[in-house]
């Protein structure tokens, strides 16, 4: 394992002497053309797998013409998210032939928690009682915590025992995220320091100060929040939450999901919010109407399962060049 090259001449040939690949598979949207250029003169097959085109990028690649057109017909063969993508390809001068809808492998996530028991066991381990409400904010930037806190708050107004669970994006930033909240008279435990805490003390607030914890932690929750959607920052997978049957909430910028976050709205397993007044009246709702939370993640679950295969039909386009 080990870095990207940079895309110069000399870092290319430097690096591809060292391996000297077979065959290179590329994943979504990393597209480097002196790369490309010297597999091209090698006759190494390159596959761009899982690819995506959003609206953004395919306006870049169609001002620079000719030379776009030269870069992605030096990939021997797509396998594209979907219609739309494909579409996108071929409208940059890549044939229909070379191009497989092979659908999003982000769909084909598997559990990372297996049954009641260890969801028991972890909600334990956070002393967290089997019937108290929880609500999971994950992967959240900076300016975000401040609308949860302001949404948290009027729901506490409202006498609800709800636990938020806070999971920073950078772990580095728990305890900037913990004062704030901790300065706004709220009892907040960081993860690392959970084991230090009484099981009696009843917190209202815990922030995850570690690192790949957060597809576990959708297990636990009753309605998940995914961060880097309320600021812009493109947001982050919601087939996490989705995969354990949450209802889910995100901002206006899910722009990084874009197709996946469409299916979920569609499929009334998502609920889109544009501010912390609005996250609070979606998430008083779906705390007042558990029918409809459960009926939102069975939704959700639904897109889910709907839409796996992906990998299987990603092997079938790379396994001809193997």
């Amino acid at each position: 394992i080990f870095y990207f090259p940079y895309d110069l001449t000399f870092s290319v040939k430097h690096i591809v002497q060292r391996i000297d690949p077979a065959v290179v598979v590329i994943v979504e949207t990393d597209i480097w053309p002196n790369f490309l250029f010297e597999m091209k003169k090698r006759q190494v097959p390159v596959i761009l797998v899982n690819a995506r085109l959003s609206k953004k990028s395919f306006i870049g690649y169609k001002r620079l013409g000719l030379f776009a057109k030269q870069v992605f017909l030096k990939f021997f063969h797509i396998g594209a998210q979907s219609l739309e993508d494909s579409g996108r390809f071929q409208e940059l001068g890549v044939p229909f032939h070379r191009i497989t809808v092979t659908g999003n492998v982000k769909f084909d996530v598997t559990h990372q928690i297996q049954g009641s028991q260890e969801t028991d066991r972890l909600r334990q381990s956070m002393h967290i009682q089997n019937t108290r409400k929880v609500f999971l904010a994950g992967s959240t930037h900076p300016g975000e915590e401040s609308m949860l806190l302001d949404a948290f708050s009027r729901i506490k107004h409202h006498g609800n025992d709800l636990l938020l669970i806070v999971a920073p994006r950078n772990p580095e930033r728990a305890g900037s995220v913990s004062r704030m909240f901790n300065s706004a008279g709220y009892s907040v435990g960081l993860m690392k320091e959970l084991e230090k805490i009484s099981s009696g003390k009843r917190l209202d607030v815990i922030i995850i100060d570690t690192i790949g914890l957060l597809k576990k932690l959708y297990a636990i929750a009753d309605i998940a929040f995914i961060g880097g959607s309320l600021v812009n920052c493109g947001g982050h997978n919601p087939l996490e939450p989705a995969a354990f049957s949450k209802p889910i909430i995100f901002g206006h910028d899910m722009s990084d999901f874009r197709d996946i976050s469409k299916m979920l709205l569609d499929a009334e397993g998502a609920v889109r919010v544009k501010d912390a007044k609005d996250l609070y009246n979606v998430l008083l709702s779906l705390m007042e109407n558990e029918k409809r939370a459960l009926e939102m993640g069975k939704n959700a679950l639904g897109v889910l399962t709907a839409n796996k295969g992906a990998v299987e039909k990603t092997i079938k386009v790379i396994k001809p060049h193997l």
